[in-house]
């Protein structure tokens, strides 16, 4: 299987090296594609001679053409990929915005795999949603999770809108996930501890939490009140986010992200 990523960016540098560390794919069968002609390749274990400046027709050689440019950059390119694909080929885009019906128009292909990562497939820790067009067989999207699941874990959904949800949970949810992080930190600083203090503090406290919560089949509210005794300390903290309404807040936060998306989209 011979695999062409266009854009080499976070994430296209994050599946090639994803693909070669799980050894899905040998290093000989990726290749890249990049716009700019002064492009110095860096070391890696794919071959500089794997490395393209300019569409040509030997695009029409791989079996799967990743699209991991900005979404900005995509009308440019696919004027200029569009005459040397072909129909059996599987487009896999991780554009955000770019609807499948777009991809298969400006393209002129049925195979369209679309799909939402989030930053942590960087360190193999991702959360991916993806979907496909009708044209994609089951054996084609099974090749396809497997290369996604080299950088984390995935979902595949029938539903092409449940992109922009994926994109406003998983997508932008590390973000709020580092908001909460600082604001946490900064009380601890409030409270008499040093910046790396409070940092340890957190963080180990996140990832703990996060390790045991995965550990038992026990559910959230289980595990808030394992944490939270009457009249404690966690119930007087846990009294102030229901008195600020903050589960209200954070719904609204991820459904004015889903809009957003929705909007970015079309």
């Amino acid at each position: 299987m011979k695999v062409l990523i266009i854009g080499y960016g976070n994430m296209g540098k994050t599946y090639a090296n994803s693909f070669i560390s799980s050894r899905f794919i040998k290093p000989q069968d990726i290749y890249v594609l990049v716009r700019n002609q002064n492009y110095n390749a860096p070391e890696s274990s794919i071959p500089k001679s794997n490395f393209l400046f300019s569409a040509t027709d030997t695009i029409s050689d791989f079996d799967i053409v990743i699209l991991a440019v900005k979404p900005q950059d995509f009308e440019v390119l696919a004027q200029s990929i569009q005459p040397f694909l072909k129909d059996s080929q599987i487009i896999f885009s991780v554009m955000a915005g770019i609807a499948i019906a777009k991809l298969e128009s400006r393209l002129s292909c049925s195979k369209v795999v679309r799909s939402m990562p989030n930053i942590p497939t960087q360190i193999g820790m991702g959360m991916t949603v993806f979907t496909a067009s009708a044209s994609v067989d089951r054996k084609e999207l099974f090749i396809i999770q497997n290369l996604i699941n080299t950088t984390g874990k995935s979902v595949y959904v029938e539903d092409e809108k449940l992109i922009n949800a994926a994109t406003a949970i998983s997508g932008s949810g590390p973000a709020y996930v580092f908001y909460f992080m600082k604001s946490m930190i900064q009380a601890a600083v409030d409270l008499g501890f040093n910046e790396s203090e409070a940092e340890l503090l957190v963080n180990q406290t996140f990832m703990g939490s996060v390790a045991i919560q995965n550990s038992y089949s026990l559910s959230n509210e289980e595990w808030i009140a394992k944490v939270a005794s009457k009249g404690g300390t966690t119930e007087s903290a846990l009294k102030v986010f229901e008195k600020g309404i903050l589960e209200n807040t954070i719904i609204e936060a991820v459904k004015a992200a889903n809009n957003r998306a929705a909007e970015l989209g079309s």
